[in-house]
């Protein structure tokens, strides 16, 4: 979760930009954590006020998004325009809106909050699919959203960079390209099927935390996004650098803090590093 939210204020400068290259600076007067961030908080608040019972974790889902869209009308980014028009209406006819079909990786960038409080890898994808499919119930959202969370749980329990590849490629995604091959022909993309594979890639052949970030912004595509979902899985699979946690502290306000102190302290309860 706390990687995720790095990774999309690490990206957050290089989205559009098309960086081909791993030398960048990480933190930025101009960096900022962007609508990523702020649903992955609204998510990590639905699932915490669920007290352990997930029956209605959709419904409350929604109304985290809107208390999150009344509170951070416009973040740095913007929200995705099926998002916005979805979101604005319930907030304005307190009525809740039909999902919107979407295939967009919003799915994958927000979803890793459900690996901490998944009880197994079958209840993990059952909280993914609650979470987005409110959203995103397209078959491709709902895969991209799927796949991520079960790479993060999957790296919480330590398993091995090889049986995360093995598990995603047998159920979701071919990673068969590296990202020394994707780099010289990927550009700007939204749809899971295009930005979930190729950060799960970034993150395989990473060598740390860092590394993971630096490698998915340099591939040149939707840097903040997919910084949220590399750095989600590598967050899970590495542990976050106490010097990372302390820089994004300095980029949120205190509602957020609050909310990410105790996603650290969530963090520490299921996977002590």
């Amino acid at each position: 979760m706390i990687g995720a939210i790095i990774g999309d204020l690490i990206g957050s400068v290089y989205e559009y930009r098309e960086l081909k290259t791993k030398d960048f600076p990480l933190f930025t007067a101009y960096s900022d954590i962007t609508d990523d961030s702020i649903l992955t908080f609204a998510v990590y608040e639905a699932l915490e006020k669920c007290n352990g019972v997930y029956d209605d974790l959709g419904k409350k889902t929604i109304r985290e998004f809107v208390r999150y869209y009344a509170r951070y009308p416009n973040p740095t980014g913007g929200y995705g325009g099926s998002f916005l028009a979805w979101v604005d209406k319930i907030y304005r006819t307190q009525k809740i809106a039909p999902p919107y079909y979407s295939y967009g990786n919003g799915s994958a960038m927000r979803i890793s909050p459900v690996a901490y409080f998944a009880r197994s890898l079958e209840h993990c994808l059952d909280l993914a699919r609650k979470v987005t499919e409110v959203t995103h119930n397209h078959p491709e959202g709902l895969k991209g959203a799927e796949a991520t969370a079960a790479a993060v749980y999957l790296a919480l329990q330590g398993k091995s960079k090889e049986a995360i590849k093995e598990y995603i490629q047998k159920h979701y995604y071919s990673l068969n390209k590296t990202c020394d091959e994707i780099r010289q022909t990927y550009g700007f993309a939204i749809e899971c099927e295009r930005t979930v594979p190729e950060s799960i890639q970034a993150f395989w052949e990473s060598s740390d935390f860092e590394d993971a970030i630096r490698l998915t912004v340099s591939l040149g595509g939707d840097a903040d996004t997919m910084g949220a979902i590399t750095g989600a899985i590598a967050g899970a699979y590495y542990g976050v650098p106490s010097s990372f946690v302390d820089k994004l502290f300095e980029y949120l306000d205190d509602f957020c803090t609050d909310v990410a102190k105790r996603m650290l302290k969530r963090i520490e309860e299921v996977k002590p590093f």
